[in-house]
């Protein structure tokens, strides 16, 4: 009995059940969601908010929050989609130029979490301010460059790279698969992760013992800034274009699939595979609901109930420890 109890409280065993559960519920609903194209299109809605909720994961273990990420997604999609529209009409290669598209991505993701960084160690702010702050900017900026449409007369391979080729899977789902298995390696066996995991428990201890808390906060907000940038360029190869509507909402996406899988937002508590499942559990249910009949403005409040459910369910095994 014992035995059961604690597999029962086991946060990655419950993930797992919880999404088993839901791809038993949404094919019993409609069959044709247990399907590789139906999964190849969960894994393209994933992709992105994985790439967001790994960054955001490294945030809210040391015990900050980043709301700019879904702002970020939009203007590193945008600035590329720039870019690459001018290298198009120029004549550049196509493969060269959605190289120099992702890196543009990454380093407007990068500005931006330097940004969030200065204003968080350096002037002073707390990081729900601050981020909120960038996140605005952000978004303003999305809709005074490009008046509110999509950029597009890009490169016409980009698109080609989200077919997918390999089962459900395409390329730059596959880098990302790579991406957010390294992260997941440095935050549990490197001292990047360590030092999270000190910095959100007791900041002030962690300094105590040697650790540059200032600059470790900053690598995270600049990490979060980056991998937010790759994930508006991975939008930008499945839509053919920059939108300044891209990213919408995925500072919500984020933050629920860290909650989701089981990190405290308190910090210092946490698993890079429950953020990883989280996301997973994100994208099939919304998928699922839009299937199943269900009008796609009902997923917010779905996914507002999946977070209060989290929490419950993270207060109540304290409780039950105490």
């Amino acid at each position: 009995m014992n035995r059961i109890r604690e597999v029962l409280k086991n946060q990655q065993f419950i993930l797992v059940l919880a999404l088993a559960v839901m791809v038993a519920f949404f094919s019993i609903k409609n069959p044709v969601f247990f399907s590789i194209p139906v999964f190849g299109n969960i894994l393209s809605d994933w992709a992105p908010v994985v790439l967001m909720a790994v960054g955001e994961t490294y945030v809210i273990m040391s015990g900050g929050i980043d709301l700019s990420v879904g702002s970020t997604v939009g203007l590193s999609g945008v600035a590329a989609a720039f870019v690459m529209r001018s290298m198009t009409t120029a004549g550049q290669n196509q493969n060269f130029t959605i190289l120099v598209g992702t890196f543009i991505a990454m380093g407007v993701g990068l500005l931006i979490g330097l940004v969030n960084a200065f204003l968080i160690t350096k002037a002073r702010m707390v990081p729900f301010v601050a981020t909120l702050a960038t996140l605005g900017a952000a978004r303003g900026l999305c809709i005074v460059t490009t008046g509110g449409g999509p950029i597009g007369e890009g490169p016409e391979k980009a698109i080609s790279y989200s077919v997918p080729w390999f089962g459900p899977l395409n390329t730059p789902g596959i880098i990302i698969i790579v991406i957010v298995a390294i992260c997941g390696l440095f935050m549990h066996k490197a001292k990047l992760g360590r030092y999270t995991y000190a910095i959100g428990s007791n900041s002030f201890a962690a300094r105590s013992a040697g650790i540059n808390v200032k600059l470790h906060l900053a690598k995270i907000y600049v990490l979060s800034g980056v991998l937010s940038g790759l994930a508006g360029m991975y939008l930008y190869i499945r839509l053919g274009s920059g939108s300044p509507s891209s990213g919408a909402s995925g500072e919500l996406m984020a933050i629920a699939a860290v909650v989701i899988g089981g990190a405290s937002l308190s910090g210092g508590v946490g698993r890079m595979s429950g953020t990883v499942l989280g996301s997973l559990i994100l994208t099939t249910v919304t998928s699922g609901l839009i299937i199943i009949g269900v009008a796609p403005n009902w997923n917010q409040v779905v996914v507002a109930v999946l977070i209060a459910g989290a929490v419950f369910i993270q207060g109540f095994r304290t409780w039950t420890k105490d």
